[in-house]
Order: C-alpha cells, then sequence, then structure tokens
C-alpha cells in the first residue's frame, strides 16, 4: 500500500468520538468513524443497568462548543439518568449529520504503522483494510468490562448480567433471588433499584466505599433559565476549576488541620447536604493530608452508622481506607437499602468468593443460592479499550509491549514510537478526575489544531519525542505522590484488574494547569515532538 484513503480516523462514536468527527468534518478533513456499538454514545450506549446516572450535574455535563446546542437540549434531572443522556448523544449526531459518517457495530481490531508512507493501516472485524493518516483513539476511558475470573463461572444456570453491558431492554428482577458481586459506583447506583424488585438481594463486598448523597431531583425552570442566561460565564467559570466543574459550588483552600471542631462539623454537614462530588471541596487539603482526611473519613463513616440500623452491617458498609483515593460515589438510598429485611450483605474481604456454582456463589463454605447474578465489577479503566486493538507502530513494536510497565504518554496526546495517533483523554491526562466533556473538548480542540498546522505546512508526521514523554511521566507520578490518591488500591492504579501494572493513570495537576502546558506546547512549534 503507497496511498492513503482517508486523512483520519476516529475509534469510538461515545461524546470524544462524536465532537472529534463534528471538528474535522467542518475542516474539510476526510474522516471516519468506527463503533463497536449499533449507535452513538460510548460509555452511555453500553452502561444502561438500573440506577445508572452522571455523577456531574447535567447542566455541566454537556457540549459547550454551540450555544445553539445548549440553549435547545433541555435536561429534566439534577443528575442525568442514562436513558437521557443517551438521548442527548442521539441528537447531538442527528443535528450535527454524523451518522453517514460513521460505521456501526464495527470494531477496529488491527492498526499497524507504515513508516516508510507514514500513515496507519487498519483492520475492522468486518473485513475491510484502509489506510490513514492520522489514528484518534476516542476509545473511552470506562468502556471495557472487567470479570473476574472466578472459578466455575461459566457453570451457573441462572442469568448472569455485567452493569458494564447491560441489555438493551432491560431486565426484570421482579420475585427472584439476585446476587450482586461489586459495591463500586455502579453497583451503589444500581443496588437499590434491584432491591425494590428482587424478591431478595444478595450484595458480596469486597471493599467499602465512600458514597454521598445526590440528593437528586426533577430541574427548576427558573434554574435551567438562570444557567442558560450566564453559559458563557459559567462554562468560563468552570474551565479555571481543577474538575472542570461546580465552579458555583462554594469551595475552600484553607485546612481541615487549622479549624476548629465546630466549624469542620458546619462544612462538612453543608456540603452533606448540598451533595455530589463536591463534598470533597470542604477544605483544600482533604486529598493531600492523611490528617486532615482522616476527620473527613470519619464524619462520612457517622453518616453511614445514621442511616443503617444494624449495626454489624454499618461497619462493614465502613470503609477502611482514606476518603478520595477511589473515586468518590454519589448515590440515591444506597446505605438505607440494606435496612430492608430482604437485602443480606456478604463481606469477601477475609473470605474472598472460592467459585461460582450452578446454582449460586460459594464463600467461607456456605453457598448462596440465586436466580441471577449480577457482576458489578467495574472496568478495565482508561487503557482497556486501547490494547483490545492490535496497535503496531515503529518496528513493529505493540502498545501493549510498550506500555508491559504502564502506559507511557505525552500529555496524555501521543506516546513515542506511535506517530500520528492521538488518545482523547488517555493516561496521563486529567481525563476521569474530570469534567469528561469539558476534558474531552480541551482535547480534540488541541488535536484539531494539529492537525491543521500539519495540513497546512504539509508535515508527514508528528511523534512525541522519548525525552518528552520521560518527563512527563515522572511530573504526572510527582503530583501525584504529593497527594492520597496512591494510598490505597484503585482503579485510577489498575489495581481492580489481576495482572495489570499498578500505575497512577490520570493527570492530578488539574485542568485548567493541564490546559495551559498543551496551549504553552502548541504555541512552542510543538515543543516535545518530533514533525517529519
Amino acid at each position: 500500500m503507497s496511498r492513503v484513503d482517508i486523512d483520519a480516523v476516529v475509534v469510538g462514536a461515545g461524546f470524544a468520538g462524536m465532537y472529534t468527527l463534528h471538528r474535522l468534518l467542518q475542516d474539510n478533513f476526510k474522516v471516519r468513524s468506527f463503533e463497536a456499538g449499533d449507535d452513538v454514545g460510548g460509555t452511555w450506549y453500553w452502561n444502561r443497568y438500573p440506577g445508572a446516572r452522571c455523577d456531574v450535574q447535567s447542566m455541566e455535563y454537556s457540549y459547550t462548543f454551540d450555544d445553539d446546542l445548549q440553549q435547545a437540549w433541555e435536561w429534566t434531572e439534577r443528575y442525568a439518568p442514562q436513558p437521557e443522556i443517551l438521548s442527548y448523544a442521539n441528537h447531538v449526531a442527528d443535528r450535527y449529520e454524523l451518522r453517514p459518517h460513521i460505521t456501526f457495530g464495527t470494531r477496529v481490531v488491527s492498526a499497524h504503522y507504515n513508516e516508510e508512507s507514514s500513515f496507519w493501516i487498519l483492520s475492522t472485524d468486518g473485513g475491510e483494510t484502509l489506510t490513514s493518516q492520522f489514528l484518534i483513539m476516542a476509545t473511552g476511558c470506562l468502556s471495557s468490562m472487567n470479570t473476574p475470573d472466578f472459578k466455575g463461572i461459566d457453570s451457573f444456570k441462572g442469568e448472569t448480567y455485567h452493569t458494564g453491558q447491560w441489555p438493551q431492554e432491560g431486565v426484570d428482577f421482579t420475585g427472584k433471588r439476585v446476587g450482586v458481586i461489586g459495591t463500586g459506583s455502579s453497583g451503589i447506583q444500581s443496588i437499590p433499584i434491584i432491591a425494590e424488585e428482587a424478591d431478595h438481594l444478595t450484595v458480596f463486598q469486597r471493599t467499602a466505599n465512600f458514597s454521598v448523597p445526590a440528593h437528586n431531583q426533577l430541574l427548576d425552570e427558573e434554574f435551567i433559565e438562570d444557567i442558560k442566561a450566564t453559559y458563557p460565564e459559567f462554562r468560563a467559570n468552570n474551565r479555571q476549576m481543577m474538575a472542570g466543574f461546580g465552579s458555583r459550588n462554594e469551595r475552600h483552600e484553607d485546612s481541615v488541620l487549622d479549624a476548629d471542631e465546630t466549624l469542620i462539623q458546619e462544612r462538612l454537614e453543608a456540603n452533606w447536604q448540598r451533595g455530589g462530588l463536591g463534598f470533597l471541596g470542604a477544605f483544600g487539603d482533604i486529598v493531600i493530608k492523611k490528617e486532615a482526611n482522616a476527620s473527613v473519613a470519619e464524619f462520612v463513616r457517622n453518616k453511614i452508622r445514621e442511616q443503617v440500623v444494624d449495626p454489624k452491617v454499618a461497619e462493614l458498609l465502613c470503609p477502611d481506607q482514606v476518603i478520595g483515593c477511589k473515586r468518590l460515589c454519589v448515590d440515591t438510598n444506597y446505605y438505607k437499602t440494606f435496612n430492608r429485611d430482604d437485602v443480606s450483605l456478604v463481606d469477601v474481604k477475609e473470605h474472598p468468593i472460592d467459585e461460582i456454582t450452578e446454582k449460586g456463589v460459594v464463600t467461607n463454605g456456605k453457598e448462596y443460592q440465586f436466580d441471577a447474578i449480577v457482576f458489578a465489577t467495574g472496568y478495565d479503566a482508561m487503557t482497556g479499550s486501547l490494547l483490545k486493538v492490535d496497535i503496531r507502530g515503529r518496528k513493529g513494536q505493540t502498545l501493549q509491549d510498550k506500555w508491559a510497565a504502564g502506559p507511557r504518554t505525552y500529555l496524555g496526546l501521543s506516546t513515542y514510537g506511535f506517530p500520528n495517533m492521538f488518545t482523547i483523554s488517555g493516561p496521563g491526562s486529567p481525563s476521569v478526575l474530570t469534567n469528561m466533556i469539558v476534558s474531552i473538548e480541551q482535547h480534540v480542540n488541541w488535536i484539531r489544531d494539529c492537525l491543521m498546522y500539519m495540513r497546512s505546512n504539509q508535515h508527514q508526521a508528528i511523534e512525541a519525542e522519548l525525552d518528552a514523554e520521560d518527563y512527563w511521566v515522572v511530573l504526572a507520578n510527582d503530583i501525584a505522590g504529593q497527594t492520597l490518591f496512591k494510598s490505597c488500591n484503585s482503579w485510577y492504579l489498575g489495581a481492580n484488574v489481576p495482572g495489570k501494572p499498578r500505575v497512577f493513570m490520570p493527570f492530578i495537576g488539574g485542568l485548567p494547569t493541564y490546559a495551559e502546558i498543551c496551549d504553552d506546547v502548541a504555541q512552542d512549534n510543538y515543543r516535545g515532538f518530533t514533525v517529519e
């Protein structure tokens, strides 16, 4: 092969893939997108489990690039549920006529770089082969399921489901004995809903997680009108927030250690009553100093004890790690669900699950029999979907081998040895520590500008330099090391996937700092990149 079929291939048609497609089409790039699902939506296409909703408020979890779109779309709840987010994704696809450029139900199975001609050769599971100058991976951070390799997992005779790949038609658990394995975010969201349907629900918990109330509600028309009237200012202020959202939440930078007990309790109580991820904004050092973190963690444990009637169950639900080192969960009636007579909690930390039989789950010598088992066991986050594709760069090196000891990128956008390949919200970027749509737009805009630069200067290839990549990896890890994020086993570190290298994957320096660095790199003739 010696010719390029198209300018860019975009892998994935979630919010990242759709915006990439839209931006590049606007600039007359010849671009195609491939999507494994039957429609757009990405993470929100696959994650249809009961109770699934975003933990960023709906008026903030949306595209900012088109004010007409912002004004036209109507959100109905404070935290948008999955069906509404999926409807929004479909609306965007229709509004900007994206579907003709997307090949659905198709996976890119391999992408090999041709050094001689500086383009990518891609193959799909539909048998198509094509060449593209640029490869843009918009595969999502939470779209690759993690299913533990339990002994006998295929022997169960009942129904099995994974929260990350829920049936489109939904599931009716009425009158059934249901087991849920896992108490991360998807478990915490789905357990209260499943409990309302099931004849009996048994929850298997290995690690208790901190969760704060969502206080979800229908949006007030006056609130909606106020946000829409000030969207430009509101969005600009959000982009200056560490996580890209929450500019209207009261945030304090003083230390817990300098506050008296009355102030600590007042602030934490106010944030608890407000609900949501802004809870950790009560003080500036909650995720930095263990001593500061301890009183905040105990405050939440006491809230759990207040809600759960059985003291033994309450203590099992109280996490023993620092608060914030794992992603804080946001729930509706999660802890109170364990007060129900038809809900049981089984601790599998000291006595892990031995096996799954044709009738149910065995732990500590006891078999629990079920009609259905739900695996709420999370995702192979950030790298899982990327590494499912056979990606090979210079000299045939696979991305799997390059990242054998953990992902290595420059700016979270590019990796040495893989020219003309970009990752959106990948490892080494703020990604999952931020409002994903805001981070997606920042990444896509940077990539679009880079491609325009390449085209206007008739450059063939751009590649991260090894020294720049080394610098970025060290910097990202040094910043993470100054916090408590690396103090517990979380999916930020890949600790939920057996055999996955333990590396803190997101860039924790905050979205404003990160965006400024990216802009500075571009303005300095793409410092840290080699351009051919």
